[in-house]
């Protein structure tokens, strides 16, 4: 069913230049997953300015690149950053897998933590957040849960600082992204390969039910489009599924590069062009859409 989906291609933008690579192999106290790698790009996001901003996870660095594709190293610190997203008042929100959520001050390269706990636990290992158009943030709470451990969490913090657990049994929590209008949440689920769907409530009455599953590899990085539609991150084996508001295969965009394509985000003229992260070959990919993207927040 999935080989007969609407094909949608992909081309290079733009790769990491060789002078941020020639550093060696993993960073000092970096994850053994990283152990033999120059980069693994992560948490595509644009700006106002239109630069596309993304993490390198295994050495700490968030990047820069311009409209032209010109890269420029915005900043480096001790962590691991994972997920991207930014504020509209241009402050720069960073799932850290190591250190929690951090934020990122673009003017001056400074990395500060903003939650790292809720009450007395410490978070497990957060991979991904979106923002909401009230300005609350959704993050995933992944850590090393799985089949064997179906313990991740997904959360809110509110604009006004209050943390919220919203889901506290997901099978490794990754990818999350809204709905247009904001009143469902999706949230990718890497070990299963499959895409939950949930209101964004917080008062026990959430009823979380599958919205799409692919049929191997694992779910990542998700974004949508103005019309509804899900793309979805299948790690593993070089393909992006669109699924539409229903739950239903739409397309499939291709990778003319690596296997790991791992997140993503809409941006260039009209929000018409689809920015892929393709972590393996260190580059970004882009795919020509049908539909626009809905607006980011750092846009609004």
């Amino acid at each position: 069913m999935f080989d007969s989906l609407p094909l949608i291609r992909t081309e290079v933008f733009t790769t990491l230049p060789q002078k941020f690579r020639d550093r060696g192999k993993r960073r000092p106290g970096s994850a053994p997953r990283f152990h033999d790698v120059d980069c693994f790009l992560e948490g595509p996001s644009f700006d106002r300015a239109g630069n596309l901003y993304v993490v390198d996870i295994p050495f700490g660095r968030v990047f820069r690149i311009s409209p032209k594709g010109d890269w420029d190293l915005a900043a480096e610190y001790d962590g691991e950053p994972n997920g991207l997203k930014i504020h509209k008042d241009g402050r720069i929100y960073i799932a850290d897998y190591r250190n929690g959520i951090m934020v990122l001050d673009p003017a001056s390269g400074r990395v500060t933590p903003l939650v790292d706990r809720r009450h007395t636990e410490n978070l497990r290992g957060v991979n991904d957040l979106v923002f909401a158009s009230n300005g609350d943030l959704y993050f995933t709470d992944q850590g090393l849960t799985s089949l064997s451990d179906p313990t991740g969490r997904v959360y809110r913090y509110t604009a006004a600082g209050k943390l919220e657990c919203l889901l506290y049994n997901a099978l490794s929590p990754n990818g999350i992204a809204l709905s247009p209008k904001d009143d469902v949440l999706y949230v990718a689920m890497t070990v299963t390969a499959c895409v939950w769907r949930m209101p964004p409530v917080h008062d026990g009455s959430a009823k979380v039910r599958l919205h799409a599953r692919m049929v191997c590899g694992g779910a990542d990085g998700m974004a949508v489009d103005e019309a509804g539609n899900l793309v979805v991150a299948n790690v593993g084996i070089g393909v992006l599924w669109v699924f539409d508001k229903r739950g239903v295969p739409a397309h499939r965009i291709q990778s003319c590069g690596g296997d790991l394509l791992t997140n993503m985000a809409y941006g260039g003229p009209g929000r018409k062009t689809l920015y892929v992260t393709d972590s393996e070959k260190g580059q970004i990919l882009v795919a020509k859409m049908p539909v626009p993207g809905k607006p980011l927040y750092s846009h609004l």
